[in-house]
């Protein structure tokens, strides 16, 4: 995914329903059935800050709006698209999350992780599930998300709230275009990678 190309709707949608499949798919393989939950999002790891800057531009093209804020020492911006991608019937990818590096331990880059939403039965989906989740984040009292770590390095996490109703929880808005004030100390050091879409 490292050509100028490589970002569009066009170029995108395909993998994005590839990879969806692929992980509902190991996710049926260990009991949870994921087939039928709304989408949270798509995270797309790149491993430059260069890249992120160009998947940034290219995605922004057929996007409404971003929220972009500094997480873990680096900006991290979540895309709402104009038009959800769909990858089953009445399912669509509605946001994309876009991280670059730094790295606090070995990502899959390309397309990394899908998010679903179980909503208001998520503790009672860690209970049933517990066995065959790999942790929990605990990101912010709105978000603690469980997840699934594969041999391949990508990941399915499961969220009470889609990620952009908690961005909105915690009193953020996507209103138009806003990028964070930062720069790297250099744009293509990249972190450990394993792999790439």
């Amino acid at each position: 995914m490292e050509s100028d190309g490589a970002y569009t709707r066009e170029r995108l949608a395909p993998g994005a329903r590839a990879f969806v499949a692929q992980q509902v798919a190991r996710c049926a393989e260990l009991g949870i059935e994921a087939g039928g939950l709304d989408i949270s999002h798509l995270a797309i790891r790149t491993a430059t800050w260069r890249e992120y800057v160009r998947a940034r531009d290219a995605i922004e093209a057929y996007s409404t709006s971003n929220l972009e804020n500094v997480w873990n020492g680096r900006p991290i911006s979540k895309l709402v698209l104009a038009e959800p991608i769909e990858v089953a019937d009445g399912i669509g990818i509605p946001l994309i999350e876009l991280i670059p590096p730094f790295h606090q331990r070995v990502y899959r880059m390309g397309l990394e992780h899908v998010g679903f939403v179980v909503g208001p039965e998520h503790g009672a989906f860690i209970d049933r599930h517990r066995e065959v989740l790999t942790g929990q984040q605990f990101q912010s009292r709105f978000c603690a998300p469980v997840y699934r770590l594969f041999d391949d390095y990508t990941h399915v996490k499961f969220y009470e709230a889609s990620l952009g109703d908690v961005c909105r929880m915690e009193g953020a808005a996507f209103d138009g275009f806003v990028h964070a004030d930062w720069d790297p100390v250099d744009p293509d050091a990249g972190p450990y990678e394993i792999g790439c879409d």
